[in-house]
């Protein structure tokens, strides 16, 4: 209730540089545009309320670009590259196609701050700095949001697309989160992102008829939610983008409930379930964490918001490396 009449308050009123080479390219800071654009933050926020007071999405969305932009070429902003030439935009790999939204809200926040600072903040650390005011608009933990971030000049289609994925298994999962040193920690954190918004039919079907292909449901699944989900997510239609939320007791409050519906077998996606019940691994590894934030939604957030800070840190462009887009979609051209 609390949250709910937050957002109604809401609209009314509407990194590191690498140790050896410190010296050469500048250190990220959440005081990099104290100088050169001070209203940063507020300008995003305020695009940012705007857009979760006319959609309720959109938090959720603007988070999922960070991620999905930090996993591919390091946090680059290179999600929101459209195609040009011969340069495939990650926005049509599989993991994005159909699925990523939110854009529209970065093309505000970018000319609004192009009409403040043109020139200044770079687009990769608008999605940063979205990510974290979408958390504490919904309710979550804040952060101090690194920046300093430049922007990349080609999009990795391919890349794009072995981004972690609503079906894979939970070793797959720890090895993609480990090779950019995000331990299981930061993993099963990062995973609460699922406190907030929404997936399709399409990324859980298999749960809820061929799982793994065996022509049955996922046995972790409660049998009751079972049924449940497939009331909106017919056999017959496998690609189904009909959506459902993935928390569906508070789908817009970012909160630890998240975690307390995997303890139920009520996790929507495989990939969420299987950090407590995946056979073989996760009792050793992911399943202790699982149940420690269920407990503790003060442990969850300050889990949550350490991992988001070494998230961001993935392989930022500083100095002279990338440029500022002018257009988050398109490179400058002269």
């Amino acid at each position: 209730m609390a949250a709910a009449a937050s957002v109604v308050v809401l609209c009314a009123l509407v990194v590191l540089a690498a140790a050896g080479g410190a010296s050469a390219w500048p250190v990220m800071s959440p005081s990099y545009y104290e100088a050169s654009c001070p209203s940063v933050y507020d300008i995003v926020r305020r695009v940012v309320q705007e857009a979760r007071c006319t959609d309720p999405r959109a938090p959720a969305s603007l988070l999922r670009l960070h991620f999905h932009d930090c996993f591919v070429n390091g946090c680059d902003g290179s999600l929101l590259l459209d195609d040009f030439g011969a340069m495939h935009s990650e926005k049509n790999a599989p993991p994005n196609k159909g699925s990523a939204r939110g854009f529209d809200v970065v093309d505000g926040i970018k000319a609004a701050l192009e009409n403040a600072c043109p020139g200044v903040v770079s687009c990769a650390d608008i999605l940063a700095l979205a990510a974290e005011i979408s958390v504490e608009l919904s309710g979550g933990p804040s952060w101090n949001v690194m920046l300093g971030r430049r922007d990349g000049t080609a999009a990795n289609f391919e890349g794009a697309r072995d981004l972690p994925g609503p079906t894979d298994d939970l070793d797959l999962l720890r090895r993609k989160f480990s090779e950019f040193n995000l331990d299981d920690t930061d993993f099963v954190a990062l995973q609460g992102a699922h406190t907030i918004g929404r997936a399709q039919c399409r990324f859980f079907h298999d749960r809820l008829y061929n799982i793994s292909g065996t022509e049955q449901p996922d046995q972790t699944l409660d049998m009751a939610y079972l049924n449940e989900l497939r009331q909106s997510c017919p056999a017959s239609d496998p690609e189904s983008t009909a959506l459902r939320n993935l928390d569906p007791p508070t789908p817009d409050a970012f909160d630890n409930s998240f975690y307390g519906n995997l303890l139920r077998n009520r996790g929507l996606l495989q990939s969420d379930q299987g950090m407590l019940s995946a056979p073989g691994g996760a009792a050793s590894t992911t399943a202790p964490i699982v149940v420690r934030f269920a407990g503790s939604q003060d442990d969850f957030f300050r889990s949550f918001a350490t991992a988001m800070v070494k998230m961001g840190n993935i392989s930022p462009l500083t100095g002279s490396m990338g440029e500022i887009r002018r257009n988050c979609r398109v490179v400058n051209r002269g």
